[in-house]
């Protein structure tokens, strides 16, 4: 692939992502065949979480979010009602498959109509919550994790990992026994 055509930005990306071992797309690839400028790109001291969300095809990200101090407060009745209120009302990204473990959550989320940076929502809906939430130590961790997911295999075996955790880690005998567990948004995976 060439990284010739486009503005500067999009060649430095291009140029990026094939040093990266990905293709134009993101995806990880086979090694780029061509020998590439040794010019270095600016480095980041903390990760860019900016989701590529392209004109057209799917875009679920699945997103961890914990607790400071992994302190557990977070799954209770309580908890889980607020996250659901708040998550309804930061509606730039909206929730699908989500598990509230004591110190921290999973969710699966898709752009909403009004797409702000997936890190911007987080820390918006984490404010809203300690906002409502009020209890001075229970605070959550400055950052996230996220991960784009590339194909509906890669939902379904996210989720069914996701949806075990309690199970992992002692809570309960099944899945289905945990309380603090939901699908806010049926998140569909169209393909095209």
């Amino acid at each position: 692939m060439s990284c010739v055509d486009g503005d500067e930005r999009e060649v430095r990306e291009c140029e990026a992502s094939q040093k990266a071992g990905c293709s134009a797309n993101g995806s990880a690839g086979a090694s780029p065949s061509q020998n590439l400028p040794s010019q270095s790109l600016p480095s980041r001291k903390r990760i860019d979480h900016s989701v590529f969300i392209p004109p057209s095809g799917p875009v679920i990200v699945f997103v961890t979010v914990c607790t400071k101090a992994k302190a557990r407060w977070l799954a209770t009745s309580e908890c889980h009602a607020l996250l659901k209120e708040v998550w309804l009302e930061a509606d730039s990204w909206i929730v699908g498959r989500y598990v509230v473990m004591p110190d921290h959550v999973h969710l699966f989320a898709a752009p909403g109509e009004r797409v702000l940076p997936l890190e911007n929502w987080v820390s918006y809906w984490k404010s809203l919550f300690t906002k409502r939430h009020g209890a001075p130590g229970h605070r959550w961790q400055s950052r996230c994790w996220d991960r784009r997911l590339r194909s509906d295999e890669s939902y379904a075996e996210k989720w069914a990992y996701v949806r075990e955790n309690p199970v992992r880690h002692g809570l309960v005998a099944v899945a289905e026994d945990w309380p603090f567990q939901g699908e806010l948004n049926d998140l569909q995976w169209f393909s095209g």
